[in-house]
């Protein structure tokens, strides 16, 4: 059955079926530069792994056909796949203009299939000629060891002597110089110390008489401080009497450790007269250390300024690579800032101390959820939590999700009657600030959120959410096929920030207020409060200010 073109042939019609599934919609619209990248690399994985199989099928020492035979099971398979590769190239366009059409982006004419095709192409000759590579550098290595150990012994070291010597070209080479002008590009851009703006005047965070260094603070710290509503800003949209709001911000070149950072929030927040305020909010920021105003501004406008908020820089890089290259950071400065703030309210007397609550987005609420250690908390437990686009490696999200009522959506969980743990998206609200106890949990994670719902063993198996209908935004005829799913799912892990306002990933202002007011309970709040608050959001939204 293996011939020398049979080497080639129906190892390239598994190539084209993982292209042909590839094509197939997911949570993210691709244009046709991703979907060219994403095929050729699904197609050079299945080329690979039908050598393999090849290769395994001689080791096995197995019957192998020639002549017609051969060519039956050429055409038996080959225009089947031929067929289905066809198809899907002429579906491709309604499929990703059924997810823009339920995200309310434009539609597009054409997948532009000769570009995209081409690219492809391009790719997947790059991972093939790669893999010769690597083959030809395997030979070598086992050809050398030939001389000094029997050719099973040599086969099997040559495969550890050629991975080790591939990892440590990577890692010691290519990547740590990646990795170190990331970091240098990313550093510069938080325009630090030298680089900084003057000073500004006043009692903020960074000012003259601030514990906090206004050159260490970086520019998303001074941005956080410095951009929020003021007591003007609030009483004008509010009709109510109000106060600036304290935002306390600790950059990471402040101090060496998370702990010296966690002791100058928490003197600063002293300093300020933060825990004379009616609400405390101390909230984890994403990898850059940038904290949505789309997040943090409604909350301050609910409570007419009466209210504190700090946070802690752990990381200068993107969410996606601080979360690889730097994931105890965000873990070890949640930890540190929580246990910190949290151990000096717990002292105070209970009726002249400020509410308490955790806020995190994206690895925000994954670093803040793993500080949130409720055990810890049980004896004088915080007031509540607002968790949003929290990430799937988040192990009480995931626990939480698991206890989820039976029947209830794996997207949109319902636990018990809704007094501690709520969930809400762009399409659905927290429920109002009635029916809870004495504690209050909302997660607000969009249905089309990649970074929630991928599954790291979509490789084999269907995550649980795509086994239930599906959300508003999220396509019909997205289906499961093993291997292609999770590199489509990886893909739209790097496009979740694409998406318009209200899916993937991107968050935005109005979506926060629900979730905010069921949490905190503003005094006096109404529903008219809500809409007003909602449309001042979707203005800002409108000139930028939402985000990062």
């Amino acid at each position: 059955m293996f011939d020398r073109t049979g080497l080639y042939v129906l190892p390239l019609f598994l190539g084209l079926l993982f292209f042909a599934a590839s094509l197939t919609p997911t949570l993210i619209p691709r244009s046709w530069l991703v979907q060219g990248a994403l095929g050729g690399i699904v197609m050079g994985i299945g080329y690979l792994m039908g050598r393999s199989m090849i290769t395994l099928w001689r080791l096995l020492d197995l019957p192998e056909s020639t002549g017609k035979p051969v060519l039956i099971a050429r055409i038996v398979v080959g225009v089947p796949v031929t067929i289905i590769f066809v198809l899907c190239l002429l579906q491709a366009r309604d499929w990703q203009n059924g997810i823009r059409a339920r995200m309310d982006m434009d539609l597009v004419d054409s997948t532009h299939t000769v570009q995209m095709m081409s690219l492809a192409v391009a790719v997947f000759a790059l991972l093939v000629l790669i893999s010769y590579g690597l083959k030809w550098l395997f030979d070598r290595v086992r050809f050398r060891l030939y001389r000094y150990m029997p050719a099973r012994t040599a086969n099997v070291a040559g495969l550890m002597l050629t991975v080790l010597l591939v990892v440590i070209v990577t890692r010691d080479g290519l990547l740590d110089r990646v990795i170190n002008a990331l970091d240098n590009s990313v550093t510069l851009a938080q325009n630090l110390f030298d680089t900084a703006p003057p000073i500004p005047e006043g009692t903020v965070t960074g000012g003259e008489a601030s514990l906090v260094d206004w050159g260490a603070l970086g520019q998303p710290g001074r941005d956080f401080v410095l951009n929020g509503p003021d007591a003007e800003d609030i009483a004008a949209l509010t009709g109510r009497d109000a106060m600036d709001p304290i935002r306390v911000y600790v950059g990471r070149a402040q101090a060496d450790t998370p702990q010296e950072r966690a002791d100058i929030a928490l003197a600063e927040l002293q300093r300020q007269g933060g825990f004379d305020r009616e609400v405390m909010v101390i909230a984890l920021p994403p990898g850059t250390g940038w904290l949505d105003p789309g997040a943090m501004d409604p909350v301050d406008y609910m409570h007419n300024g009466d209210i504190a908020t700090v946070s802690a820089q752990y990381s200068y890089m993107q969410s996606p690579l601080a979360l690889i290259l730097e994931t105890r950071s965000g873990l070890d400065q949640a930890e540190a800032l929580i246990s910190t703030i949290h151990t000096y309210w717990r002292d105070l007397p209970q009726d002249a101390r400020p509410r308490l609550y955790i806020h995190g987005l994206s690895l925000g609420a994954w670093s803040s959820m793993h500080g949130t250690d409720l055990f810890a908390l049980l004896d004088d437990p915080i007031d509540g939590a607002m968790w949003a686009g929290p990430p799937f490696p988040s192990l009480m999200w995931q626990g939480i999700v698991a206890s989820r009522e039976q029947g209830s959506p794996y997207i949109a969980p319902n636990l018990g009657d809704g007094r501690l743990v709520r969930f809400a998206s762009h399409y659905q609200d927290a429920g109002g600030a009635d029916g809870w106890g004495d504690m209050r949990i909302v997660f607000l994670q969009y249905f089309s959120d990649p970074i929630v719902f991928y599954e790291p063993a979509s490789l084999w198996r269907a995550p649980a959410w795509m086994n239930e209908p599906p959300g508003p935004d999220v396509s019909p005829d997205l289906r499961f096929m093993p291997i292609v799913t999770q590199f489509q799912l990886a893909v739209d892990l790097a496009l979740a920030n694409t998406a318009p306002a209200g899916h993937g990933h991107a968050y935005y202002g109005r979506d926060y207020v629900g979730p905010w007011v069921a949490v905190t309970d503003p005094a006096n709040w109404t529903d008219a409060d809500t809409a007003r608050l909602m449309a001042h959001c979707d203005a800002g939204f409108q000139e930028g200010c939402d985000h990062d």
